[in-house]
């Protein structure tokens, strides 16, 4: 008995010691060095001849499936600044809006990353638990005519990939370099899960047809060759949605409450 309440007790004291630092734990990559004033008057108003950025990806960053933009408040500075800068270098071509080149050489440098920044600073996590926003609506989007992908199948390639090593069809898991349920790995792979359907569907196949090439080494590329239409969908429909928590954990690696 002596030893039983020993050993409870040393639990005790190890998770009071080791909970709190997790709960209070800084994010675990680096955040955007830029001003956050200046970047949030850039996406709010604009500058210069460059319009809002609110006005295609939405008030809250949220991005729109109707008008096929993507989500990118929460996303990580580092990546955002990338592709910011990889438009106004024309490494990556706007197919979807056809404005995202011009818009970003209208911008320094500096306002490139006071944007990201910006971007970066609004969370994702409204408690911890919870997500503050998702992705898309899929029973809308498929009342409204798009094509939507099973959830369930979706799930099995992101988490786990399909195939066998030295199989033509292989795939990898998203997770394997995008995190679990695609939550991100900084500094060069960014958040997917909670990304708008429609915008991962379109990034997919524009990786496959080769329209979007400045991906790291080629790897997004090589990945979406493999990928069916019907993979695309499914992987789209579950990331859509996924949270970035796991089972019984509210923290995240880059939990900051």
């Amino acid at each position: 008995m002596r030893r039983l309440i020993t050993a409870v007790s040393a639990a005790a004291f190890i998770a009071s010691v080791v909970v709190p630092s997790i709960a209070s734990a800084s994010p675990m990559y680096s955040k955007g060095k830029g001003n956050i004033s200046n970047g949030k008057a850039i996406f709010e108003n604009g500058k210069g001849a460059v319009p809002a950025c609110s006005s295609c990806h939405g008030a809250d960053g949220n991005g729109d499936d109707n008008m096929g933009t993507p989500r990118i408040a929460g996303q990580f500075a580092v990546f955002l600044e990338k592709q910011l800068e990889d438009f106004a270098t024309d490494k990556r071509k706007d197919t979807t809006m056809f404005v995202m080149n011009d818009n970003a050489k209208g911008l320094s440098s500096q306002d490139r990353k006071d944007v990201s920044t910006y971007l970066e600073s609004i969370s994702p996590w409204a408690s911890k638990g919870k997500m503050a926003f998702g992705g898309s609506n899929l029973k809308e989007l498929a009342a409204n005519g798009t094509t939507v992908g099973a959830t369930s199948k979706g799930k099995s390639l992101v988490e786990w990939g399909e195939g066998s090593p030295g199989d033509a069809r292989t795939l990898t898991a998203c997770r394997s370099c995008h995190g679990y349920n695609g939550r991100g790995a900084p500094p060069i792979y960014p958040r997917i899960g909670g990304q708008r359907y429609v915008y991962l569907v379109n990034q997919l196949k524009k990786w496959r047809d080769g329209t979007r090439a400045n991906d790291p080494m080629g790897q997004m590329q090589a990945i979406a060759k493999k990928m069916t239409d019907e993979d695309i969908n499914n992987a789209a429909a579950y990331l859509t949605n996924a949270s970035d928590f796991s089972p019984g954990n509210f923290y995240t690696p880059y939990t900051d409450y």
